[in-house]
C-alpha cells in the first residue's frame, strides 16, 4: 500500500510559467494537463493540495511584441493572461491562483532574495562586453543577432550557435552580423552586470541533484554542468527593459529569468494574503515539512535545478521537493512546426475537439521519463473511441437503460460478481502509486484492463438475452446494478484526467462526489437518474478540419505581420494558394523572368526587408525590396537565380522604388524559399 493515503500531506504544485508572448498550444498542455491530473489526484486522495501558476509577463521580447502591437507591456501581458486563464479553464487545469510574475509580490520577493544574497557575498559585479544596437539604443542578447556562422559560412544563423553545423560560438565571431530587431550592425559596448556566484553552491547541488529530487537520467545531465565546473550566472539586464528594476541599481533591471521562478512564491504569497488556512513561511522557510512539486520542461532543468535551488538556499529558503521533467511534443512523428502546419494553437484544437479527449490521449502517453510525447491523429482517434467509448462509457450504457425502464432507476442489492469488484477496489492503491510516480500511462493501461474485464464479464451474462427470459428479474436487476457498480468505479480511477466526464457521471449516479476513497464500496438500493451520453466519438472530419484551420491561421497570421510591416508584400510570405478566381488572359499578362541576384543588402531601418539588384538579361537590371531578410542573410544571395515579375509595376516604398517583386513560398520567418530554378537558367528567360 502506498503510503500517501496514511497522513494528510500538504503540497504546493507549480507548472512552469508560461511565457507572455503568444498563445498556448498543444505543447504548452503536456505540461499543464499533466500537473493538472496529479494535482487533482492529490487532492482526491484528501490531502491538501494547491496549485499555483502565473503568466511569465518580464523580457526584451514582451516588450517587442507589446511594440508590434501599438500598446505598452502591461496591456498586452494582461492581454494574454486573459486569454490563458480561458484556455486553461476549457481543458479543465485547475489553478487555486494563475497570477502574474509582473506583480508587487513578486517584486517584493525578487528585491529580498536579492539583497539576501548580496548581503552574504553570493552576488559581484563586472564590466562586460555586449553586442549593443545603435538604433534601438540597447544591449542585444544573443537570440537577437544574426549572421554568417564564422564555422561553416551558413547564412542566417544566431549569435550563439549555428543550426547547420552546431557550432558555439561569440555573437563578437559572426560574420556580418545584424541585429534581426532593427537590422543595424551592432558594435561593441561596456556595461557593468551583476552576477550570482553560483559557484559558491557548487557542493550543494553536486549532493541536491543526487537526493532523489530529480530523476537519475536528468541528474546524469546535470552533472555534465557540474563536473566541468559552475559559472556565475549574470543576473541584471540594463534599460530599456520590461522588468524589475534591482534596489539601489538605477537603470539596471532582474534577468527574466531570476524573477520567473520567484513567480511560483509571489503567485502562492498572492494566495495565502487572500486564505485563511494557508501560511506562506510554513511552505517555503528552510525547515519546512510540506512538499513543494515544480513540474517542467526538459528545456529549462539548469534554471530549476542549479540557479532555482542555490538562490533559495542562499537566501535562507527551502529547495524543491521533486522537479519533475517531461519531454516534448511531437505531431505525426515530426517536432511541431509553423511550416508543416501542425503548430495547434489550444484554442484552435477546442474549437473542434472535446478537451477531454486529449487529456486522456496525453494521460494514457505520459510517463515519468524524459520522453517526448507523440500525438498521433489516427492514434488519438483509434485510442480514444477505443477506451473511453467502447470501454468505459460503453459499460453505463449497456446497463443503464435497463435500470430505468425495469427498475424504476433503482439499483439492487445485491453484488452478483464479488470476484470482479474485489478485483476492482484491490486496484486503487496500485492505480494510485502510478498516479503518485506519474506514471499515468500505466494507470490507464491498468483502468483499461479493468474495463475490459467488466465488458467481458457483461457478454458473458448476456443481460439482452437475460431481459427477455421470463422470471429472472432480480438476475437482470442484480447484472445491470453490478455493471453501474463497476462503471461507477472506473470513473473514480479516471476522474484526475476526465474531472467533466466524471461530473457528469456523478450526475448520472446521483452521487455528491467521487473521492478516491469511494472506490472501496459499492451503490445498493440506490436510485439513479436518466442516462445522458457522456463521451461521443471522436470524428475523422473534425480532426482533419483542426489540422486545416491551424494552418489557416498561420498564414492569417504572416498576413497580419504583413500588414503591419510598411514594406513587405503579403504574396511574398503568405502561402494559401486559393484567391479570388481569374481568367486565363489576366494571368497570361504576367511576365515571369529568371533573374541573377547580382547583389543584396541589408535595408537601414526596415526590420524585414532586403535590397536586391536583379540581372535580368540584355545589360539590363531592376532593383527590388524583398520581405526576406528573416530567411536569408544577404551574401548568401549574391549570385543565386531567382524567378520575378517583370511587369509589375514599380511601387514607390518609403525605402524608394521597388521595380518588380521575386517569387517565394513558405509561412514566414525563416521558413521562407525564393525560387530557384533549374541549372542553365539564364537572366531575362521568360518562365513558362
Amino acid at each position: 500500500m502506498s503510503e500517501q493515503n496514511t497522513t494528510e500531506r500538504k503540497i504546493l504544485v507549480t507548472s512552469a510559467l508560461p511565457y507572455a508572448n503568444g498563445p498556448l498550444h498543444m505543447g504548452h498542455l503536456v505540461e499543464y494537463i499533466q500537473t493538472d491530473i496529479w494535482s487533482r489526484f492529490q487532492k482526491m486522495r484528501g490531502h491538501k493540495c494547491t496549485y499555483v501558476c502565473a503568466d511569465d509577463a518580464h523580457g526584451t521580447a514582451i516588450s517587442l511584441h507589446a511594440e508590434k502591437q501599438g500598446i505598452s507591456p502591461e496591456e498586452a501581458v494582461a492581454r494574454i493572461n486573459k486569454e490563458r486563464i480561458a484556455d486553461f479553464g476549457d481543458f479543465h487545469v485547475e489553478f487555486d491562483n494563475y497570477h502574474s510574475t509582473h506583480s508587487e509580490e513578486n517584486r517584493e520577493l525578487s528585491s529580498s532574495i536579492y539583497l539576501a544574497l548580496k548581503e552574504k557575498g553570493h552576488i559581484a559585479s563586472r564590466t562586460i562586453t555586449q553586442a549593443f544596437d545603435p538604433e534601438k539604443q540597447m544591449f542585444l542578447a544573443d537570440r537577437y543577432i544574426k549572421g554568417t556562422c564564422p564555422k561553416c559560412g551558413a547564412a542566417d544563423q544566431y549569435g550563439d550557435n549555428c543550426e547547420v553545423c552546431s557550432a558555439t560560438y561569440s555573437p563578437t565571431d559572426l560574420k556580418n552580423p545584424y541585429s534581426t530587431i532593427s537590422g543595424a550592425t551592432p558594435v561593441d559596448k561596456d556595461s557593468e552586470h551583476f552576477f550570482f556566484k553560483l559557484t559558491d553552491f557548487e557542493q550543494f547541488l553536486k549532493e541536491w541533484t543526487r537526493s532523489g529530487t530529480i530523476k537519475d537520467e536528468t541528474a546524469n545531465k546535470l552533472a555534465e554542468w557540474l563536473d566541468s565546473g559552475l559559472q556565475d550566472w549574470d543576473i541584471s539586464r540594463d534599460a530599456p527593459y520590461f522588468g524589475f528594476e534591482i534596489p539601489g541599481e538605477p537603470g539596471k533591471y532582474f534577468y527574466v529569468w531570476l524573477d520567473a521562478p520567484i513567480g511560483y512564491m509571489a503567485s502562492f504569497k498572492n494566495l495565502c494574503d487572500r486564505t485563511e488556512d494557508l501560511e506562506f513561511d510554513e511552505y517555503w522557510n528552510k525547515d519546512s515539512k510540506c512538499e513543494v512539486h515544480h513540474f517542467i520542461g526538459k528545456d529549462i532543468v539548469n534554471f530549476h535545478c542549479l540557479f532555482w535551488p542555490a538562490m533559495l538556499t542562499g537566501a535562507d529558503y527551502r529547495a524543491p521537493t521533486k522537479v519533475n521533467v517531461h519531454g516534448y511534443l511531437t505531431i505525426n512523428g515530426e517536432k511541431m512546426s509553423k511550416s508543416r502546419g501542425t503548430f495547434i494553437t489550444a484554442r484552435t484544437y477546442l474549437d473542434h475537439l472535446n478537451p477531454e479527449y486529449l487529456r486522456y490521449y496525453y494521460a494514457a502517453k505520459l510517463s515519468s521519463r524524459v520522453d517526448d510525447l507523440d500525438l498521433n491523429t489516427d492514434d488519438f482517434i483509434q485510442r480514444v473511441n477505443s477506451d473511453l467509448v467502447g470501454k468505459v462509457v460503453n459499460i453505463a450504457s449497456r446497463n443503464a437503460g435497463f435500470i430505468a425502464k425495469r427498475f424504476g432507476g433503482q439499483l439492487s442489492g445485491t453484488d452478483c460478481a464479488p470476484e470482479l469488484t474485489k478485483a476492482y477496489m484491490e486496484a486503487s492503491e496500485t492505480i494510485a502509486q502510478y498516479y503518485e510516480d506519474r506514471e499515468f500511462g500505466k494507470a490507464m493501461r491498468e483502468i483499461m484492463a479493468l474495463a475490459d474485464k467488466a465488458n467481458a464479464w457483461i457478454d458473458e451474462v448476456k443481460p439482452w438475452v437475460v431481459a427477455k427470459e421470463e422470471g429472472k428479474d432480480q438476475e437482470l436487476h442484480d447484472i445491470c446494478s453490478t455493471g453501474i457498480n463497476l462503471f461507477r468505479l472506473l470513473t473514480i480511477y479516471l476522474k484526475p484526467v476526465l474531472p467533466a466526464m466524471a461530473e457528469k457521471a456523478a450526475a448520472f449516479l446521483n452521487v455528491d462526489t467521487l473521492n478516491w476513497a469511494d472506490s472501496q464500496s459499492l451503490l445498493f438500493n440506490h436510485g439513479i437518474n436518466k442516462f445522458k451520453p457522456l463521451m461521443t466519438r471522436v470524428e475523422q472530419p473534425k480532426v482533419d478540419s483542426m489540422m486545416e484551420d491551424a494552418k489557416k491561421l498561420l498564414e492569417s497570421m504572416a498576413v497580419e505581420a504583413a500588414k503591419k510591416d510598411d514594406s513587405v508584400e503579403v504574396s511574398e510570405i503568405t502561402k494559401d494558394p486559393i484567391a479570388d478566381e481569374i481568367e486565363f488572359d489576366s494571368f497570361a499578362k504576367v511576365d515571369l523572368r529568371i533573374a541573377k541576384i547580382v547583389n543584396a543588402e541589408h535595408v537601414e531601418g526596415a526590420a524585414k526587408l532586403l535590397r536586391l539588384t536583379l540581372d535580368i538579361g540584355e545589360e539590363t537590371t531592376r532593383n527590388i525590396f524583398a520581405g526576406i531578410k528573416s530567411a536569408y542573410a544577404p551574401e548568401a544571395l549574391i549570385g543565386k537565380h531567382t524567378v520575378m515579375v517583370a511587369n509589375l509595376k514599380p511601387r514607390k516604398m518609403k525605402f524608394g522604388m521597388s521595380e518588380g517583386m521575386v517569387l517565394a513560398a513558405g509561412p514566414g520567418g525563416s521558413d521562407l524559399w525564393i525560387l530557384e530554378p533549374h541549372d542553365g537558367a539564364k537572366p531575362g528567360m521568360r518562365v513558362m
